[in-house]
This record gives structure tokens, sequence and C-alpha cells, in this order.
């Protein structure tokens, strides 16, 4: 018997079921949290010749189709492309672009087994494994691979809902004294939203990188500073500072020198959206303070050199 849908879901996932796998019939569905600008299904079904498979459906929020209208049929055709280059990344199994089953457009992936946090693993492999399959995602050969599709990322791309505090535009004014400021490193695949949060992990190794509707092309370091700043927040200075290490050593052609600069950026783009997350009230001042000793470091090491506009 189907569980965890209501009759107008049985329906729709019955229908996706067919299109993914012609004669199969829809065995149950259950929904999947953690997702913050998807809406994520499971489903499993039996097909025809009676094995069975579970598989996610992931239909986009109101927020990432106005950004992107053909975000679905992006993200189907990125999925493609990594698995092509031997990346741990969902294989992409059906794409439903005009949204004629569930009125929204609808990408269909496989189900990887695995938990965001891993289980048995130390600080340091953790780490060490997220620098190398990060490093690995920015060698992706852009001469064979076409993501022309994809946005350009830039140190001027920073958002932040108003009013902006005076931390915030304190950042944006170092940003702003930068710009334009010529790029270190060529452009590169970037994942976009790297962080232990949107990887899986099995038996103590990473099995999958998730979650890619805000991939672009861009500087490296970009990815590099989202996943300290959220690295801090969950492990502390430490494992921001090893996983640094470890980056560098597996992309020792990326030339880290505007990493403060980066640092800011995410920090930009992060801080001011804790808020929306629905963490407590412990948590939130916590991240907080690890926002503060996050610019404050990076600021450190602009006014080091001197770079820092005068005030």
């Amino acid at each position: 018997m189907l569980t965890g849908a209501t009759t107008g879901d049985h329906e729709s996932f019955e229908a996706l079921a067919r299109r993914v796998a012609p004669g199969s019939t829809l065995l149950r569905t259950w929904e999947l949290t953690g997702g913050v600008s998807a809406q994520m299904t499971a489903f499993e079904i039996e097909r025809a010749d009676g094995r069975t498979e579970r598989l996610i459906a992931r239909r986009h929020g109101a927020r990432d189709l106005n950004r992107n209208p053909q975000i679905a049929a992006d993200e189907f055709r990125l999925l493609e492309l990594l698995r092509s280059a031997g990346l741990p990344a969902p294989t992409p199994r059906y794409l439903d672009a005009g949204g004629e089953i569930f009125s929204t457009p609808c990408l269909v992936v496989e189900y990887v087994e695995g938990k965001p946090a891993p289980e048995g693993v130390d600080e340091t492999e953790l780490v060490t494994q997220l620098a190398t399959v990060l490093a690995a995602i920015h060698r992706v050969d852009r001469s064979t691979a076409d993501v022309t599709f994809l946005p350009r990322r830039e140190l001027a791309d920073t958002t932040v809902p108003p009013p902006e505090s005076a931390d915030e535009r304190r950042i944006r004014d170092v940003l702003d004294s930068a710009l334009p400021r010529p790029w270190s490193n060529r452009a590169v695949l970037l994942h976009g939203d790297f962080w232990p949060g949107n990887t899986l992990w099995r038996d103590g190794g990473l099995v999958a990188v998730i979650d890619w509707e805000d991939a672009a092309i861009g500087d490296p370091l970009a990815d590099v500073a989202n996943a300290r700043l959220e690295l801090l927040w969950a492990l502390g200075i430490e494992a921001l500072e090893e996983f640094t290490r470890r980056y560098e050593s597996a992309a020792t052609a990326v030339d880290c020198t505007d990493l403060p600069y980066w640092d800011l950026w995410a920090d930009l783009r992060l801080a001011g959206r804790t808020s929306e997350w629905g963490l407590s009230d412990d948590t939130e001042r916590a991240m907080r303070a690890g926002h503060e000793a996050f610019v404050a470091q990076a600021l450190d090491e602009l006014s080091s050199r001197r770079e820092l506009v005068s005030e």
C-alpha cells in the first residue's frame, strides 16, 4: 500500500514513476528534511521487471524559479556533466522542465544512501575529504564541458536584506574599495554552496555532493570561503584552518592571495540570512560570535597588507 502521500500527490507520483520507468508501480513516498530552497520527496518504485528503486523528486521554490526559470533543466544538465567527469554527484534520472506533473518543474535524481553527518570520522579526515572533492570540482575541464549556461560569480555579487548593520556596511565598503579587482585565478566550476550539509557520507567516505542549484562559474575562492565560514560555525577554527591547508595542498594552482576578500564576501552573503534558518537563540548567538571572529581575521589580514582604505 502506498504510504506518505496525499491523494493528489499519489496520482502525481504515480505519473512520475511511469515517466521515469514505463510500466513501474509506485510503492511509497516520504518527505526529506533539510532542504531549504527545494522541496525534496523520496519515492520508491517497482519496475516492470520486479526490481525496486528509490529516487528523489526535487521541486524548486518560488525564489529559485524567479531567479532562474530554467533552474531544474540547468541542474539536470550539470549533474550529467558531473557524472561524466567522475565526480560524486547524484545521477539525474528524469526532467519535467515544463511542470506537466506538479505544475512546477521537477527534477528526479537517484537516491544516494548516506547521511550528512558522518559517524566515526575524525575531524581531520572529514575536512581532508571535503577539501579533496572541492579541488576535484574546481579541476573540471571547461574546455570539454559546456557550462556556459551557468551564471558568472563575481566579488561584487552580494545582496543583504535591508537594513544593513554597521558591520555589513563596513564589509561592503571594504569590498567596494577593492573593485574592480583583476582575477588572480582562472574561472572554474563552482558548487556555489559547498559545506558539510550539502554532502552525503557512508562508511566513513564522502559519497555525494548534493544541492547544485547555486552552481556558477567564478573564482574557486568563492567556494573555499563559503566552506570556511560554514566549517567555523559547525566545527570551529581548527577545522577551518585544516580545511584551508588541505585545499591548498590539493589545488596547488589556486592563488589564495585574495581569500580575505572572498571571506568577507561569504560572510556578507551568509551571515545576514541566519534568521531565516529557524535556529535556536543560543545557536544564532554562537554563529553571530563566529561571524564576528571570521570578519575580524579577514580585516586584520587585509590591514596587515595596508590595503584597507583609510577611514
